[in-house]
């Protein structure tokens, strides 16, 4: 199934110059700097800007979700209830509303970043030194849509799948930091040794 019939597709507001922060008021703006390497975006640490007159599609809202559409990485991120009000969608972001009798959020950010998909960015990226995936390449994405059970499913597993990569991380960097303790503990214990050993030459 086309991503144009699974959803609707917007491009982000384009901002004319700088956007300036806001200590209060404003509205609240998404970068394509607010997205984790990982595809996490933290309504928390979202800037406020004040800007007049915006059209409501370059807003999106819990359900909606964000595709990176400039540089190395062109994933899509599910925006979920943690963001509490409406926020600006700054291209290069672009919006994807999904149908949500045909698609999951959740289900439809997974997808995007898969190989195939990524394969089909690959092949109809543009740019030398910015890559850049034109729209029609967006619309065009072949996605496999199963039914919304199953595909509730499938993140649950891939969920599941990615905190236990997490924690094996963790375990291994847990490890790996007591085995440098371990190490130089013995090493502060034999030093004294060597050097009485050297003096006594």
């Amino acid at each position: 199934m086309r991503l144009a019939d699974t959803c609707t597709i917007h491009t982000g507001y384009t901002a004319r110059g700088r956007l300036e922060p806001l200590a209060a008021g404003g509205v609240l703006a998404i970068q394509l700097r607010d997205i984790s390497p990982e595809g996490r975006i933290d309504p928390d640490r979202l800037t406020r800007v004040q800007l007049e007159d915006l059209a409501d599609r370059y807003f999106v809202r819990a359900g909606d979700v964000l595709f990176r559409s400039r540089g190395d990485r062109n994933t899509a991120s599910a925006l979920d209830e943690r963001l509490q009000e409406p926020a600006l969608a700054v291209l290069p972001l672009m919006v994807l509303r999904p149908n949500r009798d045909v698609v999951t959020p959740e289900y439809l950010a997974w997808a995007i970043n898969q190989p195939p998909a990524q394969r089909h960015f690959d092949a109809a990226a543009r740019g030398t030194n910015i890559r850049m995936i034109p729209r029609s390449s967006l619309d065009n994405l072949d996605l496999d849509v199963p039914d919304i059970e199953t595909q509730e499913k499938i993140v649950a597993v891939d969920a599941l799948a990615e905190r236990e990569r997490a924690l094996s991380q963790l375990a291994a960097e847990t490890r790996k930091q007591m085995i440098s303790l371990i190490l130089v503990e013995r090493a502060n214990r034999t030093s004294p040794t060597i050097g009485m050993e050297r003096t006594s030459k």
